[in-house]
């Protein structure tokens, strides 16, 4: 089967063309993106009027792109998809829309996918298959612990119940004075430092169940800058790296263990780890070292499958169209939609 799918749901525009059949490692033939990161920096994060229009700009001559690359006309394609949420509204109107145009024109399937869903089975794109396994998906938005029984049947062991880990790694990173997007800014500036410098609280670590909270820290760390700076309330540069080195590792330490026991709850001997925050290489390394005490397995997608991208659509697309699955064209985006019901089985 040869599937195109697009993916808007924020502010990078994306198409990709991917070939596979049941059960067999998918091969990707063209995964085009065009990234806004430049455009939203000045403004310190995503607009959405700028994104939708950029998505606009960029959707069909990215299209063209990808048929071109993978060396495929859109004859040739047997199925389409998109991204139906969560994310911006007016950044998934584009592309749902787009997708439902072509699949109609060319009278074939049109399927409405999960952002989430294309994150959570990213790490199994290499093989085709997803096996039962505990999932952690860690983005800007979301943070998400999920037993993984195969494709489409999840159930939600914890989530965040305020800021999102990569929302806290940006907003963390504003404080500091660091530019956007965050993540990426404050794993560099920690390499110099010392993660112990700052006792920064990990929240929730003793509580039953399996939540996160990131709101406490991203606090603690706003009242260490005033009381180190108490003039501007600013990072003095001598301590910065110490201040990233140590709000890092609060987060990993609560990711880390969290999950390591969430698996062990579900029975699970292998973790998948996803998301856009998934590419900070101090994380990965220690859930390597964790997942090594522990004798479970780490799965983690390839950095190009980490960030948004429309090849981990086209993949949750592809599991389902193997299962006869389709979208009615009259399917709405939904910005708010949510992967799996808490403690229900999807």
């Amino acid at each position: 089967m040869l599937l195109l799918a697009l993916e808007s749901s924020c502010d990078e525009t994306a198409v990709a063309i991917l070939r596979g059949e049941p059960g067999q490692p998918v091969e990707i033939l063209s995964s085009e993106i065009a990234s806004q990161i430049e455009l939203h920096r000045q403004y310190g994060g995503v607009v959405p009027e700028v994104a939708s229009r950029n998505h606009s700009l960029h959707l069909r001559p990215l299209v063209e792109q990808a048929l071109q690359h993978a060396g495929v006309s859109i004859h040739d394609i047997d199925a389409f998809a998109a991204t139906s949420g969560p994310g911006l509204a007016s950044s998934l109107l584009i592309g749902a829309t787009a997708a439902k145009a072509m699949a109609a024109a060319a009278g074939k399937p049109f399927l409405a996918i999960n952002h989430l869903e294309g994150h959570l089975l990213s790490p199994f794109v290499a093989t085709g298959v997803v096996p039962p396994h505990l999932a952690l998906i860690v983005s800007g938005g979301h943070t998400l612990l999920l037993d993984v029984v195969g494709p489409g049947r999840y159930v939600k062991l914890g989530g965040t119940r305020d800021d999102a880990a990569g929302e806290a790694f940006d907003k963390v990173a504003k404080m500091l004075g660091l530019p956007y997007p965050g993540g990426p800014e404050i794993e560099k500036t920690a390499a110099g430092g010392d993660k112990q410098a700052f006792a920064f609280p990990r929240s929730m670590m003793r509580e039953p169940g399996f939540d996160f909270s990131f709101s406490g820290l991203k606090t603690a760390v706003l009242y260490t800058l005033s009381e180190r700076n108490p003039e501007t309330g600013s990072a003095r540069p001598e301590e910065l790296a110490d201040l990233c080195a140590s709000f890092q590792e609060a987060v990993i330490e609560v990711l880390v263990t969290k999950t390591i026991r969430a698996a062990k709850h579900a029975g699970r001997n292998i973790i998948a780890l996803s998301g856009g925050v998934s590419l900070n290489k101090t994380l990965r390394a220690a859930f390597e070292t964790a997942c090594k005490k522990h004798d479970l397995t780490l799965a983690t997608a390839t950095p190009g499958l980490c960030t948004d991208n429309a090849a981990m659509i086209a993949f949750a697309a592809l599991l389902r169209a193997f299962e006869g699955h389709a979208s009615p064209l009259d399917a709405d985006i939904d910005p708010n939609l949510s992967l799996v019901a808490a403690g229900n089985a999807g």
